[in-house]
């Protein structure tokens, strides 16, 4: 007893001191009890632990009404369990605008809720909770703004950004000068931090670093309701990105990677590269993790590993269009489950927007070197790869996979496509169904559940396709189907069609025969 007293009283003396290291927002004017506005204590505390060289910034427990907090570089932002800051809805209390990027495009806005600018060493961490009382944004935007363009914001934004690079759509939410804030906004910043919080009513994407450098999003907890655009994590054109143990459900899509959209993308040329996500799930939401539709400065070098998402509307998604540019590439996915997706598990879209075909140029997309393994997934419609006929998508492969869906895997316009040791059971349609494609190997594909009249491969104006190690179960009536004039070198080994009443049909088109049994 008479050793442990004097280390106890030793710890008890180091937390005193490093409490009274932080910067306590009440000893600044703060109020926890919501009688006022706290933004300018809140400074005042910020100020104080940069002049002192940085420091904590602590909200202890109670309820806070605050507007935008600028963080400066070496601040710690920590919030208290049983703290929560309640963000004003007050839109003048986001003015005077700020250098900011709006869906890809390069603006002067409103400021972000958390707002960084070429700032280092930041962090926004702790048990406590922010709200950004994002449903008078979500009105104004989808109601009046559409309305109307005579806000004094709405003129306010034409005046500060009459020379920006517009996407190539018109009459788009630039064009209505109306841009909800982002909830954290960091802007060419390094060393960012963000642990540990819950996130609930964005008035717009949520997590949205931008031109950022090593960024840890890490514990975090993101609510947002049936709500416009507010998407739950976005770092956008930025380097070394880290996210993990996270649990989203929001309005729009959980992840996604994005770096510019059409021309202001282009110029700014910045990629989004060296990302990984890991051990998060994903609940309501219109994409578990997407890469797109802006991605027009690239997006490269990314893993998504260990995660679940159940109830979103897809799981992974990776889409663009014609005008966009940029190229997705070094993209690796690895064990996941998916359950109740409405719509398609896994989906590679470069006409996201519906467009005609056009020369090759700094316009035009590319997705390649795409890689799938080891997921399970159940929901509507497998997959979807759909790419540009002068464009097709290169080199994207599924290994070891298992797929329950109303409808099976649909590919278009597509370039060195592989399907190893994949189970597709569906209820309506082949579980692969390939048409204008190059370069198609599909080894162990099967269905546990075989149609009556279905085909377990379809292919249509296919060339150089490699059928290999089938062994389709009992009741499988045809096992390849094969359609159009342009089929041809359709090679079939090493597979076992004892159960298979017709192994190979093919219509009249198809002049070739096939090669092997």
């Amino acid at each position: 007893m008479k050793h442990f007293l004097p280390a106890f009283f030793l710890l008890l003396t180091v937390s005193v001191a490093r409490a009274q290291d932080a910067y306590n927002v009440l000893k600044y004017g703060a109020k926890n009890d919501s009688t006022k506005l706290s933004t300018a204590a809140i400074a005042k505390a910020i100020d104080a632990a940069s002049k002192a060289g940085g420091g904590t910034v602590y909200f202890p427990a109670g309820r806070y009404r605050t507007g935008p907090i600028r963080l400066k570089s070496n601040i710690t932002i920590e919030i208290g369990a049983g703290a929560i800051l309640y963000f004003s809805d007050n839109f003048d209390d986001y003015l005077p605008m700020v250098p900011s990027r709006y869906e890809g495009i390069d603006v002067t806005s409103f400021s972000p809720l958390f707002y960084a600018y070429k700032a280092e060493n930041i962090t926004i961490k702790g048990r406590g909770i922010i709200d950004g009382q994002g449903k008078k944004w979500w009105d104004y935007a989808e109601g009046q703004s559409r309305k109307s363009q005579d806000s004094k914001w709405q003129q306010e934004f034409k005046r500060l950004n009459a020379n920006i690079l517009k996407p190539d759509e018109q009459g788009g939410v630039i064009d209505r000068a109306f841009l909800r804030p982002p909830f954290i906004q960091p802007m060419f910043c390094k060393n960012v931090l963000i642990e540990g919080i819950t996130i609930r009513n964005s008035p717009f994407w949520t997590v949205n670093p931008e031109f950022c450098e090593n960024v840890t999003v890490t514990g975090v907890t993101i609510n947002n309701p049936k709500s416009p655009n507010t998407d739950g994590i976005n770092p956008e054109s930025c380097r070394y990105v880290h996210i993990s143990n996270c649990h989203i459900s929001v309005g729009d899509d959980c992840i996604t990677i994005k770096s510019g959209k059409d021309a202001a993308g282009r110029k700014m040329n910045v990629p989004a590269e060296n990302y990984t996500i890991t051990n998060c799930t994903m609940l309501s939401g219109h994409g578990g993790v997407v890469i797109g539709s802006e991605m027009s400065g690239g997006v490269k070098k990314i893993t998504i590993s260990n995660c679940i998402f159940d109830g979103t509307d897809r799981g992974i998604r990776i889409k663009t269009a014609r005008g966009r540019g940029g190229v997705v590439e070094d993209i690796r996915v690895d064990n996941l489950v998916m359950k109740n997706i409405r719509e398609q598990m896994i989906v590679l879209d470069m006409q996201y927007a519906k467009s005609t075909p056009e020369p090759v140029s700094e316009r035009t997309p590319r997705f390649r070197n795409i890689h799938f393994s080891n997921i399970t997934a159940e929901g509507n419609q497998a997959g979807l790869l759909n790419g540009l006929s002068e464009m097709p998508i290169e080199n994207v492969t599924f290994s070891n996979c298992n797929f329950d869906a109303k409808q099976g895997f649909t590919v278009r316009e597509a370039r060195n496509i592989a399907f190893h040791n994949v189970q597709v059971n569906t209820t309506i349609g082949p579980s692969v169904r390939a048409e204008s494609v190059q370069l198609l190997r599909l080894d162990g594909i099967g269905s546990a559940t075989p149609l009556a009249g279905t085909p377990q491969l379809e292919l249509t104006n296919v060339e150089d396709a490699f059928v290999y190690n089938a062994f389709p179960a009992a009741g499988t009536e045809t096992y390849l189907k094969l359609k159009g004039a342009k089929t041809r070198s359709i090679v079939l080994q090493n597979n076992n069609f004892k159960y298979v009443k017709a192994p190979v049909s093919q219509d009249e088109a198809v002049t070739e025969r096939v090669v092997g049994p």
